[in-house]
């Protein structure tokens, strides 16, 4: 495996997805674009689904929400999907986590726990992405793990190409 690849993998038990990247960004950048309102509205959305709303309080003890309406991805039962949460841990730039109930899971007040680790790396930044507490959520959870995996691949994308693009090296005359 290329260390620059994303890697998602489900726990044997279950209960957590775990998705791995490299992003040639500094750790600053990735944990701006993860708490920054204004940014995660740019990043975190799809075309074919986008977000309406994007709501961030990043603080220990904040909360965040956001709202998509998309009636032809309709899951259980549901066809605006709403995620909220409170933020648990900040410690920027190294790490983020916090609850993650969605409008989508078969328990819908169950709260899950979404944790982001951001580890400085000679190139960049290793980014840990742990969504657990889903050993209930077998549909969810199984979105997820390809979910995850685009999501952090979107992060890179955004981190890298539009804020802080790959440096060439020009020989000098």
């Amino acid at each position: 495996m290329n260390a620059r690849e994303t890697v998602s993998v489900s726990s044997p038990d279950g209960d957590s997805i775990v998705a791995e990247i490299h992003i040639d960004a500094p750790p600053e950048r990735v944990f701006q674009a993860l708490t920054e309102q204004a940014e995660l509205v740019r990043w975190f959305n799809d075309a074919s689904r986008p977000v309406h709303r994007w709501e961030m309080d990043a603080r220990a003890g904040g909360r965040f929400r956001y709202f998509v309406d998309d009636a032809t991805a309709a899951r259980s039962d549901v066809s605006a999907f709403e995620c909220r949460g409170e933020i648990l841990e900040f410690d920027p730039p190294r790490l983020l986590s916090y609850t993650w109930v969605a409008s989508w899971h078969a328990d819908r007040a169950l709260g899950t726990v979404v944790r982001w680790e951001l580890t400085a790396t000679a190139g960049g930044t290793r980014v840990k992405l742990i969504h657990s507490g889903l050993s209930n959520e077998h549909a969810a959870r199984k979105d997820y793990l390809g979910g995850w995996s685009d999501t952090v691949r979107m992060l890179k994308s955004f981190s890298e190409a539009i804020h802080y693009p790959q440096q060439t090296t020009e020989p000098k005359a």
